[in-house]
């Protein structure tokens, strides 16, 4: 009985033991055989004791994330999946043990890593195919392995400046303004400098500006000048003083024509009517009402925007400003057309055509829509073709590679409508020029590498 009572304990504590050392996949990490740990780990994470301890979750976090970025994984939905699982792992772990106390370990530092850097791959790759809410999203995880990874002194810079930027330009161009702030204010704060790197502080001046956060906007002025004190954008006037301190849009056109009249060809007090006007004529909140005299400051806000494009022909924010808007009018266009249609079809009965008024009306709008379109040509390819001129030259920094890539997007949208209108029309010969164009755009945008 007692010798049978020893053996029954003798076989507990072999399992009991075995249940909690981690050291045999530890070793499969080790020495790279990576599919077996996963194996021995799946396997091992059915026993709730090989699961009591911290180190269990952990140590998932790096055969996951390891396996993730094997040859043949890499950049697979499969990868996508194991690195969701580190992850979820990895947070399980900060529960269960927040002092981090196994972080200083190399085998698990290095998940951490792969983690980070699988994050970044996936958020980066999320970007470039304009999926900009997915490509946040990772690129969030990744500041926050980078920013652990640096607390822990693995990493021994003390910002992760590329990480930062990608994150700050995704939010930007996914509309997320105040999101890309706080990413543009680290690196601001940090006072990064070198190309590429002037456009965080002209952000952060236009957004404190916007929000009619003064404190900041002066803040970011200053720091803006001192890392870049060959910068003219951080010069600011009377024309930045005179909109500065009044509220209302009224009261801010009365200011800047107040400087124009004296000084007419001015070229920021043209640059910031064109700007004030058209954030007026383009609201970001829906449902806004557009003002009863829409054509009459259209018109203001162009001139102006040609006037400041006229001081500095090489300057292509003015030309953007114009395109951009163009698009943004094309889009409400866009909006009438898609709700004719509806009504249109909800009207016909199936088998008989469409009334003549529906078809005029529907023939209306589509001519509009590519009017409208049509507007934003001559500006955009004045941008292009300054961004190519800097391009030749190895001038192109990174955000003018974003508005390169959006306007080169829309150019090739652009005459990829005229081509279809000109097929519409049965014209053979403006139709095969439209789709050499809208051909040429399309290469001239998968040519700009970020």
């Amino acid at each position: 009985m007692k010798k049978s009572l020893l053996v029954s304990l003798s076989i507990f504590l072999t399992i009991t033991g075995w249940s909690q050392n981690y050291d045999p996949v530890k070793t499969l990490v080790m020495i790279n055989q990576l599919d077996k740990a996963k194996t021995d780990l799946d396997k091992s994470f059915t026993n709730a004791k090989y699961t009591a301890k911290p180190e269990a979750f952990i140590l998932k976090t790096a055969v996951y994330a390891s396996v993730a970025n094997m040859d043949g994984k890499k950049d697979t939905p499969a990868a996508a999946q194991l690195v969701e699982e580190a992850d979820a792992a990895f947070t399980k772990y900060r529960e269960l043990d927040p002092a981090l106390s196994l972080i200083s370990e190399p085998i698990y530092q290095n998940g951490i890593i792969m983690l980070y850097s699988n994050y970044y791959s996936f958020g980066y790759s999320d970007y470039n195919n304009k999926a900009y809410d997915k490509a946040l999203g990772k690129l969030k995880k990744a500041i926050q392995y980078s920013d652990l990874l640096i607390k822990q002194k693995v990493l021994t810079s003390t910002l992760d400046t590329n990480v930062l930027i990608l994150a700050a330009i995704t939010a930007e161009t996914g509309g997320y303004k105040d999101e890309a702030a706080a990413y543009y204010t680290k690196l601001a704060d940090a006072k990064v400098g070198g190309d590429g790197y002037e456009g965080v502080y002209r952000y952060l001046v236009t957004y404190h500006f916007g929000k009619k956060n003064m404190e900041g906007f002066e803040k970011y002025k200053k720091l803006g000048k001192e890392v870049f004190p060959k910068s003219d954008y951080f010069d600011f006037d009377k024309v930045d003083f005179a909109v500065g301190l009044v509220n209302t849009f009224t009261e801010k056109l009365a200011a800047i024509d107040e400087v124009l009249a004296s000084d007419p060809t001015n070229f920021k007090a043209n640059q910031v009517l064109g700007e004030i006007i058209f954030d007026t004529l383009n609201p970001r909140d829906e449902g806004m009402v557009l003002p009863e005299n829409y054509n009459e400051l259209e018109k203001k806000m162009i001139d102006a925007f040609s006037r400041s494009s006229k001081a500095r022909p090489d300057y292509e924010i003015p030309l953007l400003y114009v395109g951009d808007h163009y698009i943004n009018k094309a889009s409400r266009v866009e909006e009438k057309r898609n709700k004719h249609a509806q009504d249109m079809k909800a009207r016909t009965k199936p088998g008989t055509m469409a009334s003549k008024e529906d078809v005029a009306k529907r023939d209306a709008l589509d001519k509009e829509y590519g009017d409208t379109m049509e507007g934003a040509k001559e500006p955009y390819l004045a941008a292009a073709a300054i961004f190519a001129d800097r391009a030749t030259k190895g001038e192109l920094e990174t955000r003018d590679k974003q508005q390169y890539k959006k306007v080169t997007s829309y150019l090739s949208e652009i005459y990829g409508l005229k081509k279809v209108m000109a097929n519409k029309a049965k014209n053979l010969a403006d139709k095969a020029k439209w789709e050499a164009e809208e051909k040429k755009w399309n290469e001239r945008y998968e040519s700009i590498k970020n």
